[in-house]
């Protein structure tokens, strides 16, 4: 994404943005069996309460 993209957007954008780019990282950490699926499931349910996402809405 570039810088210029990156200003544009909102502080809600930013925010899904980040929580997307997190949750994929934890993807692939999952499919590379660097973490089972209960630290997936456990990360992923942190991350979505700190981060106050409603996954149903992105």
């Amino acid at each position: 994404m570039e810088n210029t993209e990156w200003t544009k957007m909102s502080p809600e954008e930013k925010k899904i943005r980040l929580y997307l780019n997190q949750k994929e990282l934890l993807d692939t950490f999952l499919s590379r069996r660097a973490i089972t699926q209960a630290q997936y499931e456990k990360s992923l349910k942190e991350l979505t309460l700190k981060m106050g996402i409603d996954p149903e809405k992105i």
